[in-house]
């Protein structure tokens, strides 16, 4: 059974943007597109049942218009519509377990002007059970909401060469197979600790350049057993003496995809967030996927 692709809706224009994303990733991938609406809990022990139904008429309402324009522009796309009566985050998570990717916008309807990443959108990076895509407001190459044309997209996938994730490489190589794409690989690394001592304040060129050599030949390494199961795949190592939030941010500047993993853990119920995802998160202008992997 080939699961489907979720995507939240709530009527802002973040969450309209997320499922124009999407619907072109079910096309792409050849599944249905699930649209998912949550009605959050109201307020108040006695809710009268006119405001509950109230409520349900609205969403089932925007999941029609959503479905409606979004098959009216991909005539192929196979549109499901679904509600639930949890509070959004919890909803999502839920509805994840049998969705093979799940995209939601960096924020939705609630917030304030000028928020980068709303709660919904946190707590799903956190502790979504399938891989998931946050999409930002619509900005520089993903501006004008088109499709990137087959082969002039490009895909970065941040790694690491010293704790290779294997999920987390066989999604980024399998999105930019599926685009045509260039993927772009980048490892952010730093000066050993050797490289700073009492008597030694100044890290000569020809240092410098041994351990970065090092640390290119140990990424190229570390990735040949994909590159050799997705051999269409152009794949491009890039390592960075940056902060590796910062160094996935300026690689991504034009990108279509910019890929990211989070490490599972057993004990956490709502799940965590790295801090390089967390940072990457709040300040992507592409799409992102946040890949569950395992230690």
């Amino acid at each position: 059974m080939r699961l489907p692709v979720l995507a939240g809706v709530d009527g802002s224009d973040h969450a309209a943007a997320a499922a124009e994303w999407a619907a072109r990733e079910a096309l792409l991938r050849g599944v249905a597109l699930r649209l998912l609406h949550a009605s959050p809990p109201l307020p108040g022990a006695a809710v009268p049942d006119t405001a509950l139904d109230r409520l349900h008429q609205v969403g089932a309402g925007l999941l029609r218009r959503t479905a409606a324009e979004l098959t009216g522009r991909y005539p192929d796309l196979k549109v499901e519509c679904a509600q639930a009566d949890d509070a959004p985050a919890e909803a999502l998570r839920t509805a994840a377990r049998e969705a093979g990717l799940l995209v939601v916008g960096t924020r939705g309807t609630g917030g304030f002007a000028g928020l980068a990443v709303g709660s919904v959108a946190l707590r799903t990076a956190a502790a979504a059970p399938c891989p998931a895509v946050f999409v930002p407001p619509r900005t520089g190459a993903f501006a004008d909401g088109a499709p990137v044309a087959r082969g002039a997209g490009q895909v970065v996938l941040g790694f690491d060469a010293h704790r290779p994730a294997g999920e987390v490489a066989d999604f980024a190589f399998s999105a930019a197979g599926a685009r045509a794409a260039r993927l772009r690989v980048v490892q952010a690394w730093a000066l050993p600790a050797e490289s700073v001592s009492s008597r030694t304040l100044v890290v000569t060129e020809e240092d410098r350049a041994t351990w970065e050599d090092q640390e290119v030949l140990g990424l190229t390494d570390a990735l040949r057993p994909w590159q050799e199961k997705y051999p269409q795949v152009t794949a491009g190592a890039d390592v960075m003496l940056l902060h590796p939030a910062e160094a996935l941010l300026n690689a991504s500047r034009g990108a279509d995809l910019l890929v990211v993993g989070r490490r599972t853990e057993s004990g956490s119920a709502g799940g965590r967030l790295g801090r390089v995802a967390h940072a990457v998160l709040h300040h992507t202008r592409c799409p992102l996927a946040v890949v569950p992997h395992g230690a």
